[in-house]
């Protein structure tokens, strides 16, 4: 419904500017689309992984470092990342383990 009655007012003003805001308008658009509707997707995916986080999972920080959840807190989480040492770390730097060819496995 706005849209239409913004339309209408552009038919309305005539000349250049009319067509200028329209152009105006949908690189907005075309942007939204392009680059900050993926990038909310991407933060909304790993909001869902942090909050589903729980013991056993298997996690990689942003450094590199491969390990397994031990314990979940509100803000952080115990990763175990050899036989018996276990650090604490912000949730915001793990990261699900990316999928690895077969031959690596």
């Amino acid at each position: 419904m706005q849209m239409n009655t913004l339309l209408v007012l552009l038919q309305a003003q005539g000349g250049a500017g009319g067509s200028m805001l329209i152009w105006l308008i949908l690189i907005v658009v075309i942007m939204w689309l392009l680059m900050i509707r993926p990038q909310q997707k991407q933060a909304k995916k790993e909001k869902l992984f942090r909050e589903s986080l729980k013991k056993g999972d298997r996690v990689s920080f942003s450094g590199g470092i491969y390990g397994k959840v031990h314990e979940v807190a509100e803000h952080t989480i115990d990763v175990e990342i050899s036989n018996g040492v276990v650090v604490t770390v912000e949730k915001s730097m793990v990261q699900p383990i990316p999928e690895q060819p077969a031959d690596r496995k």
